[in-house]
This record gives C-alpha cells, structure tokens and sequence, in this order.
C-alpha cells in the first residue's frame, strides 16, 4: 500500500522526525495536536478554546488526506488537568457528538509548553 505523509508545518516534525498525518490505504493516524497556531498557544487557560483549536487543525488535515470527522474512529486525549474535563468534553461532543468514536482522556503531569492544556491524537478509516 502506498504511504503519505502530511505536514502541519511545525518546526517540531523535523526535529522529532514525524509527520501531522499518515495515510496508508484507507487508514489515517494523526498525531498529538496541540493549540498551536502561528507560533503561539492559542487559547491560554481556556481548555474549551484549545480543544476546538486542536479540532479544527484535526479537520484541516483529515480533509487534506482525503477524509472527514465521520471517518475517525478514536481519538485520545491528554489533559494536564482532568478537573476540567466538561470544558474538554463540551468541545469534544460538538464535533463527534453523533459520531461517537472510541475515545479516552487520560491526565498527565505535563505537555510540552505549560500553556498546553490539551494534546489530542485521532486514527481514522475512510470508508
């Protein structure tokens, strides 16, 4: 099966050596997205606004790769504070809320900037 990668255009890609998206067949992996946009943490202390940030690149790169949001199957995400998991979640149900894939939260003690918030990874099968 042939591979592609796509970019989101991070400086990290090519330190870390990985790729925003991979498609393989009708299989799609996304890797952790975080609030990032032009350089900054979009949304600093609001964990609704980073989720849908997260979301919208999520969409951007699955449209890219020749699928939607009806085509995920899981997503996973990691929260630094799971106290505020309704403001994650409130996000989260907006965009899958009638596609209802797998899905987890999963506290951690921290991401890569302390205004990170959230990271969230999606795997997707287009039909």
């Amino acid at each position: 099966m042939k591979r592609k990668n796509f970019s989101g255009g991070a400086v990290w890609e090519d330190i870390v050596g990985y790729s925003r998206a991979v498609r393989i067949g009708n299989i799609i992996e996304i890797s952790g997205t975080t609030a990032v946009v032009d350089n900054k943490v979009a949304g600093v202390n609001d964990p609704y606004i980073q989720t849908k940030t997260i979301l919208e690149k999520i969409k951007k790169v699955l449209e890219e790769a020749g699928a939607s949001l009806a085509d995920v199957i899981r997503t996973r995400m990691f929260v630094t504070d799971i106290s505020k998991w309704q403001q994650y979640a409130k996000a989260h149900q907006e965009y899958f809320g009638k596609i209802k894939p797998a899905t987890s939260m999963i506290e951690v003690k921290s991401l890569i900037d302390p205004d990170m918030m959230i990271e969230i990874e999606v795997s997707a099968v287009v039909g």
